[in-house]
């Protein structure tokens, strides 16, 4: 049989003659870290991935020697695959189409990050293209080693974190909060702010031990609110007229008449 010559370069030239959005089309298909991974392949597709319309990035899939470097390496992350200013000031075109329409971030509370975190979801969602903004709050250390001081001072730092970052929080969609305490009028303060709420998640999270914990937010958008192995006197849902999913998973109590279950009050 005659021999054919290799058609190697020439297939390689084939797909990078492709156009960007059926280069897209491909990478959007895969996990950010491998889009990330072939996006560095070759200058033709090193920019692919800072145009990709959907963004999840995991703290747990960045490696530090402490919890602080593994912050940092996430927070680099945010920031470098998210656009970093309106479009109207930006002077790269790619950056100034760039539509991020699905945003999830699974991270630490670190107050050296947290701001430039915020910075950088709200520069995103000042866009306006923004339909999912999804934030799920992990301690830095195990549940087991948390002291109920340390637990506190993590509820104080997301609620400082939550009120200097209204633009975020008002297009926040999905929240899942962990092993943080929150005081009597963070919560329901919380549910005002994040008007487009509409997945709420609470576990192992202690909720206005002083008092009953009354949530009254008749302009929420709140339909799912899920308390896991969550501590509270009482709960008293006032208002939230479009709940249509509530669970309640191990709750915990010091009131012996409680022990055993939440103890919930609807308002009629």
């Amino acid at each position: 049989m005659e021999s054919r010559p290799s058609k190697v370069g020439q297939d390689r030239d084939r797909i990078s003659a492709l156009p960007d959005d059926l280069l897209l089309g491909i990478l959007g298909r895969l996990s950010l870290h491998e889009a990330v991974r072939a996006g560095a392949v070759s200058t033709r597709w090193r920019h692919l991935p800072h145009q990709l319309s959907r963004v999840d990035l995991d703290v747990d899939d960045f490696q530090g020697r402490a919890p602080l470097e593994t912050m940092d390496a996430f927070t680099g992350a945010v920031c470098r695959l998210l656009p970093t200013c309106p479009p109207a000031e930006c002077k790269c075109d790619c950056n100034s189409r760039r539509s991020v329409k699905t945003l999830r971030l699974r991270f630490h509370l670190s107050d050296p990050n947290l701001s430039s975190i915020g910075r950088a979801v709200e520069d995103t969602v000042s866009r306006g293209h923004t339909k999912l903004l999804e934030f799920e709050v992990i301690p830095p250390t195990s549940d087991s080693d948390l002291t109920a001081v340390g637990r506190t001072e993590l509820g104080q730092q997301f609620m400082s974190f939550s009120h200097a970052c209204p633009i975020a929080f008002r297009w926040l969609t999905d929240l899942s909060l962990t092993s943080l305490d929150l005081g009597d009028a963070d919560l329901p303060s919380l549910m005002g702010a994040c008007n487009k709420l509409e997945h709420l998640s609470l576990t192992s999270c202690r909720l206005g031990w002083h008092s009953a914990l009354e949530i009254d937010v008749p302009n929420s958008a709140i339909q799912s609110l899920d308390f896991v192995r969550c501590s509270c006197m009482r709960i008293e849902l006032v208002s939230l007229p479009k709940l249509t999913h509530l669970m309640c998973e191990c709750w915990n109590s010091e009131n012996p008449r409680c022990a055993s279950a939440m103890y919930l009050n609807f308002a009629r």
